[in-house]
C-alpha cells in the first residue's frame, strides 16, 4: 500500500486536494464503520467479538479491514495477549481519543436533528 508522505507541506493538509495526505486520513476514517468502532470502543478495551456484537450489521470481513485501517493510522492500538487462543482487544489511542469527540459530537446531532431529518425526508419521497 502506498502512502503519501508528509512533509509539512500546506498542500499535504488541504482537504479539497484530491493528492493530500489529509484527504487520505479523512477518507480513511470518514465511513460509517470506522465512526462506529470508535464510538463503541470509547474509554473501553474490546475484544473483536465483543465489538462484533456491539455494531450490529458489520461483517468480520469488515470490521477487521476497519480495524487494521484504525490501527495503521494510530488511532486504534491492539494487544495481542500470550494464551491459547491468542487473546486480541482494541483499545483507542490519544489521537482516537481526540476523534473520539468529534463522532460523540456526530452522534449528538444525529439524535437532535433525527427528526427534522425524517419530516424532509417524508416531504421529499411523498
Amino acid at each position: 500500500m502506498v502512502t503519501k508522505q508528509y512533509t509539512g507541506s500546506p498542500d499535504e493538509a488541504d482537504l479539497t486536494r484530491a493528492d493530500s495526505l489529509a484527504r487520505e486520513i479523512f477518507s480513511d476514517v470518514a465511513n460509517k464503520w470506522a465512526l462506529l468502532i470508535i464510538e463503541s470502543l470509547g474509554d473501553r478495551t474490546l475484544r473483536f467479538s465483543e465489538l462484533c456484537q456491539e455494531i450490529e450489521g458489520i461483517s468480520h470481513k469488515m470490521l477487521t479491514q476497519n480495524l487494521r485501517m484504525l490501527e495503521r493510522n494510530g488511532l486504534v492500538e491492539r494487544t495481542v495477549h500470550p494464551t491459547v487462543p491468542p487473546r486480541v482487544e482494541y483499545t483507542l489511542t490519544e489521537p482516537g481519543r481526540g476523534l473520539r469527540q468529534t463522532v460523540d459530537g456526530m452522534c449528538a446531532w444525529t439524535h437532535r436533528y433525527l427528526g427534522h431529518i425524517e419530516a424532509s425526508r417524508h416531504r421529499f419521497d411523498a
